[in-house]
């Protein structure tokens, strides 16, 4: 039966944390599953394709694209005057998008946009540049060590495939498949890296049918992802790693249902597999062929390498092996037998940005990313800051000019088995000077696939390997591998041997500049202020509209001298340091930018340390190029001035151009070397989601269920919740200990008998200091338990003749307080059928986008719907269809409707019909 959606749930939800409260939980309804739909009855006027359903009450947000949109890994977004609406489904058609709002929400929309990654759909390019080709910085110094060249061992490919495997929320088995690549003549254990793809088409027929399905149809076959990175393997493999690229096609196909996108089971996907090569490395007699014929893997060296919604994944699973989540919503149960020593994440998701501090981590940046385009990946750097012990290092490495999918061969045209294509999209009315196909910035595919593999060696070769010859690739020191060239790659880093310093969220104080909020939708707070073309990998956008403690230092100048101070409260130690090293960046093809950088000890001793130049990364208003480079000061000048690095109280930097805008991100104490990396034992927050009935009266009070695990003593972590009036977001700093009730969050739900909506309630966490995060969101689930009305519905003009409207009216058995509605589409009738030309043109453009040309049955045009609201008091509610009268002579022609399952999005068994003959006029 359709679900009218409606909140029908008064919720008093306040957070009291440690005995305090006053902060409001949000209460949001669950946007709807099912399928994309254009409205058969009035809407209010929206920006077109843009449609506004389901009644004032249960009011459904509609959007439909003019052309497909890719499956990808980022997630689409719904904003509405620059603030996130939600996240839609997505119909089976690819175009459709349909996202279920409150009826405030509804009546303050404007502006509204589609965005994924930091990318807007809905529009084309707006800088409507076609400007000169950018220029690329010249090419760094080679490094001494390079790890993209191909070591002494030969290789062996081979596959295994194993039982599938059951996922918490996942109605299908998820399959065990994996490719191997391992050193031929390896002597003893060797290491072992663990390849994760990401979110991408499951499964494919000939070159041009790809869906999103799983289990794969009859006929069609799975898309091999998993096979995407043979290069790499064979690298790593050359050089003595055993390798194993895991398929990961049926979290793909499901992941929409999880409310974390699939990252607890991808990390439940990978933790299986370790489990097995560590049962085959005890007992190789049980391992699959190609396991037994590889050298034994060394279970005590991992590293997991993960694309995309891959890399957000294995960080989940390198926390997952450190802390154990949940029971309940783990695929894994078994004992850790295995110990990640470093992570490498391409073009990554962190949809929950919670990185893990304590384990080294490679985030490789592709700078025309076109699916994840605002680099959030970026946070798995800056979210470690200050949080552990600091040991782990940190690294974030730019590729100028490659685009998310060309890291897998299987997602690039020309080398993969299923459809593929570019993300990258090229519009070419409004050639981007960054990123088009044959602008001089931009990687070819062998190019670019050619620098990841060099990268990920590095990390192996760092992280695996010990091997601290490498580490210039990879912190920030300026080195190049030649194996990836042309490729430009620039790199930063925090962590390793990096001591005290000035971080913006760690409580400073600024003069000559700004101390700004990195995610604030207030212009006058936010960093990047007007006029900026492109956007920031730093400043990337969670699920909330603001974020506390999130910051960068802003500074913008009209004439060289006026100096910039950033203070501390207390004061820090740069001693044992060689360098000042400081991330910050400048707008996008700048050049010259020249800054005096200076040191205050507390006792008022200053130094001038030197002068620093930075120049902007190759850019356009679609990448996100301001990103901080890594810039180095020596100290040595500051043992001279009489300065005591043991006691550091402010930083200064003086501009010498004499006009410019750049960005502090912090600074900090550098020396050479990678430190053993110490992991400390920290609490782990996970929020879990309680479903519950809403009862037919009376008041009961319901808790978000948190679980906090692990060990050690406390950590602090900020607790978000969304205010069910205005939509903000609130938020409060919170102490949390290992088996303590430290985030309370209650929420109160008052039942009736009146049919509505289930609603949700939802609470956010991230960590702030001494602590990790598992599940960062989660909640209380209203059900609404009382029955729905039963629908009937009977022709009133089910026989016309051309010119007029057929016409059927829908009827509920009794009257409800909420709109009720009903979609059907349409499917195939008695011969012969109505067609496109026997409708008006413009109804059938409005109704699906389509032309009528050329003619067909109406049955044959894609994305035709139809959408009836009964409002809240009344019965009925009318269903219309216009027919177009022409000189035509025909045969009486039939149209018929069904019932749609809001569930599948499919015809309903069983469900109502829509059934009516047109007669020729003459």
């Amino acid at each position: 039966m359709v679900r009218a959606r409606r909140i029908w749930v008064t919720a008093a939800a306040l957070l009291a944390v440690a005995g305090t409260s006053g902060v409001t939980a949000v209460a949001q309804s669950q946007p709807p599953p099912g399928t994309g739909v254009l409205s058969a009855s009035e809407d209010r006027p929206l920006p077109p394709g843009w449609r506004l359903t389901g009644g004032g009450s249960a009011p459904q947000l509609v959007w439909r694209s003019d052309r497909p949109v890719p499956m990808g890994d980022a997630r689409v977004e719904f904003r509405s005057d620059g603030q996130l609406l939600g996240t839609p489904r997505p119909a089976p058609d690819g175009r459709t998008f349909r996202l279920s709002l409150d009826a405030r929400q509804a009546k303050q929309l404007g502006g509204l946009q589609v965005w994924s990654g930091g990318r807007r759909l809905d529009a084309p390019d707006a800088s409507g540049a076609t400007g000169s080709a950018a220029r690329l910085p010249a090419p760094l110094p080679a490094n001494g060590v390079d790890p993209g060249k191909p070591g002494s061992y030969r290789t062996k490919t081979g596959e295994y495939g194993l039982k599938s495997v059951r996922l918490p929320g996942f109605a299908e088995p998820v399959e065990m498949r994996a490719v191997v690549v391992a050193p031929v003549g390896a002597s003893g254990k060797r290491p072992l890296a663990l390849f994760l793809h990401g979110r991408h088409y499951t499964c494919y027929k000939g070159r041009e049918d790809i869906t999103g399905d799983w289990p794969c149809k009859a006929g069609t076959k799975p898309v091999p992802s998993h096979r995407g990175y043979l290069r790499d393997q064979k690298l790593l493999a050359s050089q003595g790693y055993v390798t194993v690229s895991i398929a990961a096609n049926g979290i793909n196909g499901q992941d929409h249902l999880a409310e974390d996108g699939g990252a607890q089971a991808r990390s439940s996907l990978v933790r299986q597999h370790l489990a097995r090569w560590a049962g085959w490395a005890e007992h190789p007699e049980t391992a699959p062929k190609v396991v037994r014929e590889a050298p034994r893997a060394d279970l005590s060296r991992v590293l997991l390498v993960g694309h995309s919604r891959g890399g957000e994944g294995v960080n989940r699973a390198a926390l997952d092996s450190l802390v154990p989540p949940p029971a309940d919503r783990d695929g894994y149960h078994g004992p850790v037998r295995w110990k990640i020593r470093g992570t490498v994440l391409i073009g990554p998701t962190v949809f929950g940005q919670n990185p893990v501090p304590d384990v080294p981590s490679v985030t490789i940046l592709p700078g025309c990313d076109g699916d994840v385009s605002d680099l959030q990946g970026e946070v798995y750097v800056d979210g470690t800051r200050a949080v552990s012990n600091g040991t782990a290092l940190h690294s974030a490495v730019y590729v100028i000019g490659a685009n998310h999918n060309f890291f897998n061969s299987e997602w690039t045209p020309g080398q993969s088995a299923a459809p593929a294509d570019d993300d990258f999209s090229d519009d070419p009315q409004h050639h981007d000077p960054v990123c088009a196909k044959r602008a001089a910035t931009r990687l070819t595919a062998d190019q670019q696939h050619r620098a990841g593999s060099t990268y990920i060696a590095a990390a192996a070769r760092l992280f695996l390997g010990g091997d601290d010859r490498v580490r210039p690739l990879l912190d920030g020191s300026g080195k190049r591998a030649p194996s990836a060239d042309p490729a430009r790659v620039l790199s930063h880093a925090v962590g390793a041997r990096r001591g005290g310093g000035f971080l913006p969220d760690g409580g400073v104080s600024v003069t000559g500049g700004k101390l700004c909020a990195a995610v604030d939708p207030s212009p006058a707070k936010a960093c990047m202020g007007q006029g900026g073309k492109g956007s920031s990998p730093h400043f990337a956008m969670w699920e909330t509209d603001r974020e506390a403690g999130r910051q960068a230092i802003a500074l913008h100048w009209t004439r060289a001298g006026t100096p910039a101070r950033v203070s501390v409260k207390q004061p820090v130690s740069l001693s044992g340091a060689k360098s000042l090293a400081l991330r910050l960046f400048v707008p996008p093809n700048s050049r010259g930018t020249q800054l005096d950088v200076s040191l205050t000890d507390a006792a008022g001793h200053k130094a001038k340390l030197g002068r620093v130049k930075a120049d902007g990364l190759p850019g356009s208003e679609r990448t996100a190029s301001y990103w901080a480079q890594e810039i180095r000061v020596p100290l040595t000048s500051a043992g001279r001035a009489g300065l005591d690095l043991r006691s550091v109280k402010s930083l200064e930097l003086t501009p010498r151009s004499a006009s410019g805008r750049a960005w502090l991100m912090d600074a900090w104490g550098w020396a050479p070397g990678t430190p053993a990396v110490r992991t400390d034992a920290l609490p782990r927050v996970d929020v879990g989601r309680t479903t519950v009935d809403e009862g037919d009266s009376g008041v009961r009070t319901y808790r978000v269920p948190v679980q906090v695990s692990g060990r050690g003593g406390s950590g602090q972590v900020r607790v978000y919740v969304v205010d069910p009036v205005t939509g903000k977001v609130k938020d409060k700093l919170v102490t949390v200990r290992p088996g303590g009730q430290d985030i309370d969050v209650p929420v109160e739900v008052k039942g009736n008998t009146r049919y509505g909506a289930d609603v949700s309630y939802d609470v956010l966490v991230k960590a702030v200091r001494g602590a990790v995060v598992g599940s960062h969101r989660g909640g209380i689930t209203v059900h609404d338990d009382d029955p729905a009305p039963k629908m009937t519905v009977k022709p009133v003009a089910g026989r016309v003749t051309e010119g007029q409207q057929l016409k059927w009216r829908l009827s509920l058995s009794e009257a409800v307080d909420v709109d009720m509605s009903a979609m059907f589409v349409v499917v195939p009738a008695t011969a012969p059928e109505l067609g496109t030309k026997d409708v008006p043109a413009r109804w059938l453009r409005d109704m699906t986008g389509a032309s009528p040309d050329p003619e067909r049955a109406l049955s044959k045009v894609e994305g035709l719907y139809l959408w009836v609201d009964v409002p809240a008091g009344r019965t009925s509610a009318d269903i219309t269809v216009p027919t177009a009268k022409d000189r035509v002579r025909e045969s009486t022609e039939s149209v018929r409707f069904q019932q749609v399952d809001m569930e599948t999005g499919k015809p309903q068994a069983g469900g109502l019909e829509l059934s009516g003959s047109v007669l020729n006029a003459s």
